[in-house]
């Protein structure tokens, strides 16, 4: 199960930081929500962008989940000095360990990009659960790229890779309308949109890791499949070098009152 911010969220796409080693990205989601004295959720830690920024905006509390082991020791290297406020949980976000209602804000910071359609649903009913009436939830993800963008042919190399080793894709581009309806059909109202990035700085070094994916993917896979796969990536990322194409945006809802979980 992705873990979030590890995809084509993980460093923001080349987005210089702010205060605290923050991505500006990151502060610019979370500028307009009640974030100090809140207990918050970072669904998806990553590195934990996300879980810095809440601990710098004065989260009560931040519990920071994640099911990568590596993400995990990361985080708690990171936000050691706000210890006393941060809990970082090992787990699967269709199913984690925290009680319902008691969770007042929760982000989402280039989650969604890295769910495959079956495992989004769960995951927004699971996010929903945790949530109390009243919550906020903000979600940060990537548009779907134009049918021109050069980076759109490795993603989908990355994809095809990762859908024969695995059986799932690597990256789905959510349109935000779509995030829209599916968190309101689970009691969530909309409240704004804004855009992060336009265009988006796909890095040399952010294609050259999503190169890597597509390699490690296609190893598993018989040389017959695997090999012309990992080929067609190392063509790409020596032909695109970076580009800047695409959107980056952000959405925040609110949970209705009485709202039930799905």
């Amino acid at each position: 199960m992705a873990s979030g911010n590890g995809g084509t969220g993980e460093n923001d796409r080349g987005d210089r930081s702010g205060s605290a080693g923050v991505p500006r990205t990151v502060e610019a989601a979370l500028a307009d929500r009640p974030v100090a004295g809140r207990v918050c959720l970072e669904a998806g830690a990553g590195v934990g962008n996300t879980t810095a920024g809440l601990l710098a905006a004065g989260a009560k509390r931040v519990y920071a989940v994640t099911d990568d082991a590596a993400h995990a020791r990361t985080v708690r290297e990171r936000c050691g000095a706000a210890a006393d406020r941060l809990v970082v949980v090992r787990a699967d976000l269709r199913e984690t360990p925290l009680q319902t209602d008691s969770v007042d804000l929760v982000t989402a910071h280039g989650l969604c990009n890295v769910l495959a359609p079956a495992e989004l649903e769960s995951v927004a009913a699971e996010l929903t659960r945790v949530a109390s009436p009243g919550a906020h939830l903000v979600l940060d993800d990537y548009a779907p790229l134009p049918d021109a963008a050069a980076v759109r042919e490795l993603f989908a190399v990355e994809n095809a890779a990762a859908e024969l080793a695995d059986g799932r894709p690597a990256l789905s581009f959510y349109p935000a309308r779509f995030l829209r309806r599916l968190f309101a059909g689970h009691g969530w109202a909309f409240e704004r949109e804004e855009t992060l990035l336009d265009p988006v700085p796909w890095t040399a070094s952010h294609l050259s890791a999503h190169a890597a994916a597509a390699r490690d993917a296609a190893a598993r896979l018989p040389s017959e499949l695997g090999g012309p796969l990992a080929k067609r990536a190392d063509d790409l990322e020596a032909a695109i070098g970076s580009e800047s194409v695409g959107r980056m945006y952000s959405l925040a809802l609110t949970l209705s009152e009485g709202s039930e979980p799905a």
